[in-house]
């Protein structure tokens, strides 16, 4: 293979990939696919051959889900990342994770060029491309969909249909769905098509990972989660005893409890980094309870004013994640700064999952700044109340003085 000419494909074996590879070997490259499992559904034994008889040198498909728990997922779950208040970010969490694999191949390659079939429009473009250009100085990033070549004679999937036959492509074997998806183990997203008409209600037919709320069981299941540094390091089922403690296993077992009742499931129009408006619709069914528990159990931890500090940061690492820089110094540093506030949120909480509804139900913890003495009604406990005048009466100088100028003005 000439390595000025070596492009790394990060391949779905998809009707997009499909053509993207054939066309990069008539630009004059050879083609190296990369597939990444991050535990979407995939037939990879199928893709790999379809890739090697559309003419790709090699095919890489890289196990990446235990790594992408461990460390993505796990330092999402540390910040309680969440974007615009209501998104926990499973694509944007698993990019940095898929992208950098894919330079770590470009590099044993010896390819000078990376490639990619995400849009000019979307926010994955950037995540992408941010990371690849933070761990791979150098690379020559080739986007097919930011290329006039390739997009002035593609302009639609009825094109794409045409080249697939004209070349031999595989075509699906099933309707396209009316709506774009993007699948891992944190999460689904669903958009375009059907669901770019913002008031459009989602058909039935659309959620995969979780149960209609409606028709999930009508008994709540009580899950206990014990928590060291921030991060879950065993789940138990009080109901039957399960346990699972690897973590891999451990969120994979919290999307299969919480996606059976319902757990998850959210429709939103977010900002992209780009900035437009899209709308949306997710399902996280682990990342929820997580969500939740990891609150409960930090807050029963944490000093007031390091949480008020580490709530601002992670608001921050969310922006930074969303917007692609996971892999810049100020991503860096907040990623630090986030795991040195996790050293004692350390305990267990109990929950229940029902009807679509995380509920805290109790929490425990040998690091706790709850003292049940000092804050009893029933305890006078090491507390003065007479402190609180001269507490309030400061604090209450202020209003006066406010209060003092409003009556002047309005005379």
């Amino acid at each position: 293979m000439s390595e000025d000419k070596k492009v790394v494909l990060a391949y779905s074996g998809g009707l997009d990939t499909s053509c993207i590879l054939v066309w990069l070997i008539e630009q004059g490259f050879d083609v190296i696919a990369y597939m990444a499992d991050v535990g979407q559904e995939e037939d990879f034994a199928e893709a790999k051959e379809k890739a090697l008889k559309l003419g790709a040198k090699k095919v890489y498909i890289e196990d990446l889900k235990k790594q992408f728990v461990d460390e993505y997922i796990w330092p999402a779950v540390q910040a309680n990342a969440i974007y615009e208040d209501r998104y926990l970010m499973g694509t944007a969490v698993a990019r940095p994770c898929i992208a950098r694999r894919q330079v770590e191949v470009a590099k044993k390659e010896g390819a000078q060029y990376v490639s990619h079939g995400a849009t000019g429009k979307g926010n994955d473009q950037i995540r992408f491309e941010l990371t690849c250009y933070a761990l791979y100085p150098g690379v020559k990033i080739y986007a097919p969909w930011k290329i006039p070549a390739f997009f002035e004679r593609f302009k639609g999937r009825l094109d794409l249909f045409e080249y697939a036959k004209k070349h031999d492509i595989p075509l699906p074997v099933t309707p396209k769905s009316p709506w774009s998806m993007d699948a891992n183990l944190m999460h689904i997203s669903y958009e375009s098509g059907v669901l770019e008409d913002p008031k459009a209600h989602a058909p039935k037919s659309l959620y995969q990972m979780t149960t209609d709320p409606v028709e999930a069981p009508n008994t709540p299941e009580k899950l206990e989660i014990e928590w060291k540094n921030g991060v879950p390091i065993k789940v138990t089922n009080l109901d039957d005893g399960t346990v699972k403690a690897d973590s891999l296993e451990l969120f994979l077992y919290l999307n299969q409890v919480g996606g059976k009742h319902g757990v998850g499931r959210i429709d939103i129009v977010e900002n992209r980094y780009i900035g437009m408006k899209s709308r949306g619709i997710y399902e996280t069914p682990a990342g929820t309870i997580l969500y939740h528990a990891h609150q409960d159990i930090e807050l029963f931890t944490m000093d007031k004013e390091v949480r008020r500090m580490k709530r601002d940061l992670g608001i921050k690492f969310s922006e930074q994640v969303y917007n692609g820089m996971w892999y810049s110094p100020e991503c860096e540093f907040t990623r630090h700064c986030i795991a040195k506030s996790q050293e004692g949120v350390e305990g267990k909480v109990q929950l229940s999952v029902y009807k679509g509804n995380v509920y805290i139900l109790g929490r425990e913890s040998p690091r706790s700044l709850y003292n049940q003495e000092l804050v009893s009604f029933d305890v006078q406990g090491d507390y003065d109340p007479t402190d609180a005048n001269g507490f309030i009466k400061i604090n209450a100088l202020r209003l006066q003085e406010y209060a003092r100028l409003r009556s002047m003005e309005a005379k």
